[in-house]
C-alpha cells in the first residue's frame, strides 16, 4: 500500500494510491493516517480495501506529510562509507545518532526555505523507516517486524550551523523549519522485499548529484532498528532517516551549496519522488 495525506497544510485528508497511480480518498472511512493506523492490525484492515472502489481525487493536490503524529525523528550520520570519505570523517564503528526537530518536517513537494544568511545549505537523499509497533531492545533478527513502512526523506542541512558555529551541532544545522521533507507517501513494508536493495538519487537543477543504493549502508535497516531500540524505546510513528550516499554539496571540490531558485528532485525506487523549490527566509 501507498498511504498519503493530501490537501492544504493543516487540513490534510487521508488517501492512498491505486494500482494505476491514481489518488483515492480515504476520508469517508477514517479521519487520518496516524500512529494508531500504522499498527499491524490497522495496516491489515487497510490492506483488505479495494482502492478502485474509493472515490478518486481530481487534479493534483498538495501532498502533505504521509503520517500525522510523528513522535521522534531520528537520523543516522555517516552510514555510507563513501559519504564519510567525502566528508573527511572516519567510518563509524557503530551508528552515529542525532535528532531532527519534528518542527522541520514538511510535505514532499513543499518549498525548502533557507535561513536568513545561509550560505551552506545542502541536500541528502535518505531512506526513511517508519516504526509500526513498540520496539524496546529488539533483536536484529526480529527488527523488521517492527517496521510499518518506508518513505523518501531529504535530510536538508545547513553545514555552517552543523559543523562550524558553536563547535559543531548537528541537531542545530539540520533542524531548521522545512529541512525534513517526508513522502510523497508511506509504502507499507510488505511492498519492499529487501530494504537493502533500493536505488536512490537526488538531482539539483536537473543534474544528478547523488546516485546510490541502500546495499552500501554500513549498518542495515535491521541493525539500526535493533541498535536504536536498545538506546531508546521506539514508538509507532517514530521515523528513522538512515543516512545518505555520496554526492552531497560539501563533498564537491569546490563545495556546491543550495541557493534560492534551485530545484531538487529526490527519489528512491519503489518509494516515489519529491520535488522541492529552494527559497530564502528569515529568522
Amino acid at each position: 500500500m501507498k498511504l498519503l495525506r493530501y490537501g492544504p497544510a493543516g487540513q490534510e485528508k487521508p488517501g492512498m494510491l491505486d494500482a494505476h497511480g491514481n489518488l483515492r480518498d480515504l476520508s469517508g472511512l477514517l479521519r487520518d493516517i496516524d500512529t494508531g493506523l500504522i499498527a499491524p492490525e490497522g495496516l491489515q484492515a487497510l490492506a483488505a480495501l479495494d482502492p478502485e472502489r474509493l472515490p478518486r481525487v481530481p487534479g493534483e493536490p498538495r501532498l502533505g506529510v504521509p503520517l500525522n503524529g510523528i513522535g521522534k525523528f531520528i537520523a543516522v550520520g555517516l552510514n555510507y562509507s563513501d559519504h564519510a570519505a567525502e566528508a573527511g570523517m572516519p567510518i563509524p564503528g557503530e551508528p552515529i545518532l542525532f535528532s531532527k526537530a519534528t518542527s522541520c518536517i514538511s510535505g514532499a513537494n513543499d518549498d525548502v526555505v533557507l535561513p536568513e544568511g545561509s550560505v551552506k545549505g545542502d541536500w541528502e537523499v535518505e531512506l526513511g523507516v517508519v516504526i509500526g509497533s513498540l520496539s524496546r531492545g529488539v533483536s536484529e533478527a526480529d527488527a523488521l517486524r517492527h517496521v510499518a513502512g518506508y518513505c523518501v526523506i531529504n535530510d536538508v542541512s545547513e553545514r555552517e550551523y552543523q559543523l562550524e558555529r558553536g563547535g559543531g551541532q548537528w541537531d542545530k544545522g539540520k533542524g531548521f523549519d522545512t529541512f525534513g521533507p517526508i513522502g510523497p507517501w508511506l509504502v507499507s513494508a510488505d511492498e519492499i522485499a529487501n530494504p537493502q536493495a533500493l536505488d536512490m538519487w537526488l538531482e539539483v537543477n536537473g543534474e544528478r548529484v547523488q546516485a546510490g543504493n541502500t546495499r552500501t549502508m554500513i549498518f542495515s535497516v535491521a541493525h539500526l532498528v535493533s541498535y536504536i531500540s536498545c538506546c531508546m524505546t521506539l514508538m509507532p510513528g517514530d521515523v528513522i532517516a538512515t543516512g545518505t550516499p555520496p554526492g552531497v554539496g560539501m563533498g564537491f571540490r569546490p563545495p556546491r551549496y543550495l541557493k534560492p531558485g534551485d530545484a531538487m528532485r529526490v527519489g528512491i525506487a519503489g518509494l516515489g519522488e519529491q520535488l522541492q523549490s529552494v527559497t530564502n527566509g528569515g529568522r
